[in-house]
């Protein structure tokens, strides 16, 4: 943890570098919106300038230039000098600072199986919840992280190809619409960070991880259970096995990079199958789905 004058100076210098799981990440930027967010959510993560190795992705957020500045003002989002994707409002420019780190990570990091999914550790045990858009993953997920369990990722399953565990990479948890007031008004310890309205996913606001989390990034947890969420309001809550074929299929479809790691990553999933309970969760009420997590999690595999 470091002074906030550090960090500024910091992030309008060199960069700052932020270790987040497996990748260092040096961040540069002069806005002051990015510098609030990183000094709530990532101030446990900053590494010391003068021991900082390597940096996996050097990324810079940066303002309009001209009038630009003035009307309309807009942030944009590079990776080693090159702008990846349009300008955004300037209002969001911390949730493009996430968004872009997705794109990073997905783009370059092929010693992983990568799944998009949540990942949550209770006991040693890793949950796996990969989820489509709307599917309340990222809802789930929260109310989990602040119910005792462990936080490896919210977007990414990074399933290493040399150990078949799974790796984790905290970092804030992306709640939307709805969801933020629910689990603000449900934890009241939940620390989250100012809402981003209007956005290509509506309004978003970042919830910070527990400090336990953060000081276990660097222990992996083995596969014992592959749960695919669902949210169907109005419907009911319960966990249905799922055969392993079709699990097996719906998790390559979720995957990233499958096509890229070729047969070490079809190795990695079907072993990742084999250690799991597979199960699909159809979920109306979040207390009644959380009971049923954690039930499975204190029944075993």
């Amino acid at each position: 943890m470091i002074a906030h004058e550090a960090l500024r100076a910091g992030l309008r210098d060199a960069g700052l570098a932020i270790q987040v799981g497996p990748f260092v990440v040096r961040l540069r930027s002069r806005l002051d919106r990015v510098e609030r967010s990183v000094a709530l959510f990532y101030d446990r993560q900053l590494l010391p300038a003068a021991s900082a190795p390597f940096a996996d992705f050097h990324v810079t957020l940066a303002g309009s230039p001209g009038l630009r500045s003035v009307w309309r003002p807009q942030a944009r989002f590079f990776l080693d000098g090159r702008s990846p994707f349009r300008p955004l409002p300037l209002a969001h420019a911390y949730p493009l600072f996430e968004w872009g780190l997705n794109w990073c990570i997905a783009q370059h990091a092929h010693d992983f199986l990568m799944i998009h999914a949540a990942v949550l550790e209770r006991d040693g045990r890793a949950l796996v919840m990969p989820g489509e858009p709307g599917a309340g993953k990222s809802t789930l997920t929260a109310a989990l992280t602040l119910s005792g369990w462990r936080l490896l990722s919210d977007e990414f399953a990074l399933l290493s190809l040399a150990t078949g565990k799974l790796v984790a990479l905290p970092r804030p948890v992306s709640l939307k619409n709805a969801a933020i007031d629910l689990i603000r008004e449900r934890y009241p310890q939940a620390i989250i960070g100012p809402a981003s309205h209007d956005t290509s996913k509506g309004t978003v606001a970042h919830l910070k991880p527990p400090d336990s989390s953060i000081e276990r990034m660097h222990q992996q947890a083995g596969p014992a259970w592959l749960v695919f969420p669902r949210f169907a309001a109005g419907g009911r809550d319960r966990l249905q096995p799922l055969e392993r074929a079709e699990a097996l299929l719906k998790l390559v479809g979720s995957s990233f990079n499958y096509s890229v790691v070729g047969g070490a990553g079809f190795e990695a999933a079907a072993d990742l199958i084999e250690q799991s309970a597979c199960l699909n969760l159809e979920y109306a009420d979040l207390d009644a789905s959380l009971g049923l997590l954690n039930d499975l999690a204190g029944a075993g595999a």
